[in-house]
């Protein structure tokens, strides 16, 4: 507990003056930020197997073309450029094809390259758009997945008694997976609406912040099972006591993604 303390200590001293540097500070933050987090998931994957050089060479390649590309427009409208999606699809995919060879490079490691660079590109993206539409916005969601997950492992401890799903992660529980998204939609929901936007329509906030709460919980899930997959505890252990970059953004990345259908409502 006292390494996991620390850690979290220096962890703060180093993401706050970045936060309120803004700028290209925030920008290139998050953009290493990003390719820690795609080494950690390629790393996973090659505790299975190697992956060819020039596809790892592309996916680093391809993080900051997606972490610039996303717009927002004065209307608060998201765009892409569909160029460098299919891009993606088609440096990824066809290789299977051309290699023809599962013990070199399979449809298996072409999709679960595809969907990393995805995830965490457009995630990364995220955290700089929605930061620089309103630096609180960013706080905002970050209150939903830290107070979800705190109160999901209190409550659990306390009166948890109903795994959730066990054989991905053994000490979740029902309960806890319903206190932790009480709790957090009620936190997140108080923060937007004193810090951010008082005249928020409030069923609307609440709505769309449960939803939030409750994909960052099963986004924490989908990145235990893939550890579960390749018998890992962690993606890596580069914070002590907290294991890997990845392990600390599990939820963040999916209620990033998650909030990109409701920009314009709130």
């Amino acid at each position: 507990m006292k390494v996991r303390i620390i850690s979290a200590i220096i962890l703060f001293l180093i993401v706050l003056p970045i936060y309120l540097s803004g700028g290209i500070i925030y920008s290139v933050g998050v953009f290493l930020l990003g390719m820690l987090g795609l080494k950690e998931y390629l790393d996973m994957k090659e505790n299975e197997k190697e992956l060819p050089i020039f596809i790892k060479l592309l996916a680093y390649l391809w993080i900051p073309l997606l972490v610039l590309n996303v717009k927002v427009s004065e209307t608060s409208v998201l765009s892409i450029d569909f160029r460098f999606l299919t891009g993606i699809f088609l440096v990824f995919l066809l290789p299977m094809v051309l290699f023809h060879e599962k013990k070199v490079y399979s449809i298996n490691d072409a999709c679960y390259v595809t969907t990393g660079v995805l995830f965490i590109g457009l995630s990364m993206s995220f955290f700089i758009t929605y930061y620089n539409m309103n630096p609180s916005l960013l706080l905002y969601l970050l209150c939903i997945t830290v107070f979800t997950d705190t109160f999901a492992l209190f409550t659990g401890q306390l009166i948890g008694k109903n795994k959730l799903l066990e054989v991905i992660s053994p000490k979740k529980t029902w309960e806890g997976f319903v206190g932790g998204t009480i709790l957090g939609t009620f936190i997140a929901v108080m923060f937007y609406k004193t810090v951010i936007n008082p005249e928020v329509i409030l069923s609307n906030l609440i709505l769309i912040t449960l939803f939030l709460s409750i994909i960052g919980q099963l986004g924490d899930l989908f990145f235990s099972a893939i550890k579960r997959h390749y018998n890992k505890k962690d993606f890596s252990n580069i914070m002590p006591g907290h294991g890997g970059i990845l392990d600390r953004l599990d939820s963040i990345i999916f209620v990033m993604l998650a909030f990109s259908l409701f920009i314009n409502i709130l």
